[in-house]
């Protein structure tokens, strides 16, 4: 399928500027539904992890809710909300409106949080924000805004794989069935004419899913032989002695595609829009933070992560992800359009109807204010 017409960017097919969009076997009992359900959505909670909530502002106007509960990950690709708010930068905008921050660490409980209330707003990648406003029929979440934009690679053991023809027979892991690097793997490899069934991961290529977590021990162990996977998980198989073959970063227009939004639950952005709009302020603010003073920024980012997983990054490894990863307000709409039909030609997906799925009108009014264009919605905003 290709993308709507509305975008500007389209994936570029590797070695010539644009994707093939040559067809993977088709998965006939794989619709949306069960997708939803393969990529764990229910997944248990208890991984779950509370942060302790910065303390709220006094001497501002107050917002039309005393709390906000927001959601994120301990990874670097959700830069912004760690530092936001390590640095209260996020709480300044909020004023006395207490934040109740909550970590996990995959998107389908995210989106379970979002949907049972338990969170408000959050950070997030683009194929949880798809499948949840399917599943829902448009009707749990909106993307509000973009957050990042890189941070993904394919990393190989150099041993058994020198270049992008030696994939044929080897086992590559994506972090989970359906998720962004998932989905992502499956078309590069159906444009380098692979197959691999989408539902089991068989194929001309081996696809393994993976939990982030123990990827590194599974490298190291040789029961992978690399891996299509976000930042830092990259660059610690990188210290393990993988190379990186390839950066997803060549393969879309102008290097960039989104890799975290910014989504609210349809409830709360019509009861609190006040509060949903000093949460963005305080992203773009953030995001303008984290260009100004990247090294402090890197360091809080850091501090965030040790304080939710009790483990800083070494240098080594906080270096080169950081430095890949571009923090930016742009929900860089076209691009989850090319994503969701990527799932679709891959078989893990039915073709989805997005519209609606974005409403960056707080955002532009935030970005107005500020003397900054506006940003697009590729035609898949609110009617």
């Amino acid at each position: 399928m290709a993308p709507s017409t509305s975008s500007t960017h389209t994936p570029a097919r590797f070695g010539s500027g644009r994707f093939r969009r040559s067809a993977v076997a088709a998965v006939a009992a794989l619709t949306a539904t069960t997708l939803l359900s393969a990529c764990s959505y229910g997944a248990n909670k208890s991984d779950d992890k509370a942060s302790a909530a910065p303390a709220a502002s006094a001497g501002t106007a107050k917002l039309s809710a005393d709390t906000v509960k927001i959601g994120y990950f301990a990874n670097l690709t959700h830069g912004t909300a760690l530092v936001g708010l390590k640095e209260g930068l996020i709480q300044k905008e909020l004023g006395s409106t207490t934040i109740k921050p909550q970590i996990f660490n995959a998107g389908p409980a995210e989106i379970e949080a979002l949907n049972a209330g338990s969170i408000d707003i959050g950070w997030i990648g683009p194929s949880p924000s798809i499948n949840g406003f399917t599943k829902s029929d448009g009707k749990s979440l909106r993307i509000l805004g973009g957050s990042a934009s890189g941070g993904v690679k394919l990393v190989v053991n150099p041993d058994k794989i020198k270049t992008l023809d030696d994939l044929k027979g080897k086992k590559i892991a994506t972090p989970q069935l359906g998720n962004t690097q998932d989905v992502a793997l499956l078309n590069y490899l159906s444009t380098k004419g692979y197959k691999v069934d989408a539902a089991s991961g068989a194929g001309d290529v081996s696809v393994v899913r993976t939990d982030n977590k123990v990827t590194p021990d599974a490298y190291k162990s040789g029961s992978i032989d690399g891996a299509w996977v976000p930042e830092p998980t990259a660059s610690k198989l990188v210290s393990l002695g993988a190379k990186v073959l390839l950066n997803e970063k060549e393969v879309w227009p102008e290097g960039k595609f989104v890799i975290t939004n910014i989504i609210v639950s349809q409830k709360f952005l019509k009861e609190h829009p006040d509060v949903v709009e000093a949460v963005l302020r305080g992203s773009v603010n953030t995001n303008a933070y984290i260009k100004a003073n990247p090294e402090k920024a890197k360091e809080a980012a850091n501090a965030a992560i040790k304080e939710a997983a009790g483990n800083a990054l070494d240098a080594k490894i906080l270096d080169p992800a950081w430095q890949d990863i571009e923090f930016i307000d742009d929900p860089l709409a076209n691009t989850l359009q090319a994503e969701a039909d990527h799932a679709v030609t891959a078989g893990l997906l039915k073709k989805p109807n997005l519209t609606g799925i974005y409403d960056l009108t707080l955002l532009n009014k935030v970005l107005a204010a500020q003397g900054k264009p506006a940003v697009a919605d590729a035609g898949l905003g609110v009617k």
